[in-house]
């Protein structure tokens, strides 16, 4: 009698995203299954098919017109795991994605250092949150991605004047985040790809072109209206066609590494990338976790091995 492998589901909402997975699966043999997680139908009396259920779905979703997505994920994961059903980055990591308060916390409990933050429930609250920063200091979003709500204040009467204009965008949680401007000793951060438990590569990402929208994905650095090149946020110097915001760290070694897998190991998380800035002051501080993390093509020609076949074999391996 033949056993038959489970079926393999991605639980996403941006297919212009999944293309690297798609030909990562298609290079290992294997069949997965979309569930685009805009909008549906959940039927709670019925039970769910057997497989393993990859999610990762994003905190920036709603940028997408997808403002339900967060949610549906929500629904779709509490009733997959109460049926039992293998969840890769299920219902507890969703929350970790969608709340950059919930990854501080975490952080802090494994020891990770990270930069003083202070959460403003309500726009009133901000100027309260903020009377203790000493300048410069940001803002971003609480329920971030793409660089929501990040801006950078020299002084308060500028934060004072934001906060009171037309501009001020308000968080889709109506949480914002007020946090110690870091200076980098060189202008990058560094975001570590981890699957399945293990570390696969550091990516150096360029702050000075890339400003603070940092997302690796290619689709991410055009405009879908006018197809050029974006000016992200807080970028000093206009990105260049043909200039790469990304590069592989080779031969990275650090002893943060093994804190990253035993706080992925804690908290669940079988695929992200987690980002860090080494600071001019000489501290390492990591203040973002990504759970949906995309793949840079740059990067991956360079890299040892691949992030999404990396990803796509330890599915494989689950599904056997």
């Amino acid at each position: 009698m033949t056993s038959t492998q489970p079926t393999i589901y991605a639980l996403h909402e941006n297919p212009e995203w999944f293309p690297p997975f798609a030909r990562a699966f298609e290079s290992e043999g294997m069949e997965v299954k979309e569930w685009l997680l805009t909008d549906g139908v959940l039927d709670l009396d019925s039970v769910p098919p057997e497989g393993i259920f990859w999610s990762r779905i994003s905190a920036s979703a709603h940028t997408r017109d997808h403002g339900k997505s967060k949610d549906y994920a929500r629904a779709v994961l509490a009733w997959l795991e109460a049926h039992g059903r293998r969840t890769v980055n299920g219902r507890r990591v969703l929350e970790l994605e969608m709340s950059k308060v919930e990854q501080l916390v975490a952080l802090k409990a494994a020891g990770i250092d990270t930069p003083r933050t202070v959460a403003a429930v309500g726009r009133e609250q901000i100027l309260a949150a903020a009377r203790d920063f000493p300048t410069p200091f940001m803002t971003k979003h609480n329920q971030g991605g793409k660089g929501l709500g990040v801006r950078k204040f020299t002084s308060h009467e500028e934060l004072a004047e934001y906060v009171a204009s037309d501009e001020f965008e308000e968080p889709q949680d109506g949480i914002t985040l007020i946090q110690e401007y870091i200076q980098a000793a060189e202008p990058f951060i560094t975001r570590a790809e981890i699957v399945g438990g293990e570390f696969i590569y550091a990516v150096k990402a360029d702050t000075a072109r890339g400003g603070f929208q940092l997302c690796p994905a290619d689709a991410c650095a055009i405009d879908p209206i006018t197809r050029e090149l974006i000016m992200p946020p807080g970028a000093t110097i206009a990105p260049v066609a043909g200039q790469q915001l990304f590069s592989l760290r080779e031969d990275f070694d650090h002893s943060i590494i093994e804190k990253y897998l035993e706080f992925a190991r804690r908290n669940g998380l079988e695929v992200c990338g987690i980002e860090f800035i080494e600071a001019e002051d000489g501290r390492v501080l990591t203040y973002d976790v990504n759970t949906n993390t995309n793949y840079n093509a740059v990067v991956e020609a360079e890299a040892p091995r691949s992030a999404p076949r990396a990803l796509a074999r330890y599915l494989k391996r689950l599904a056997a």
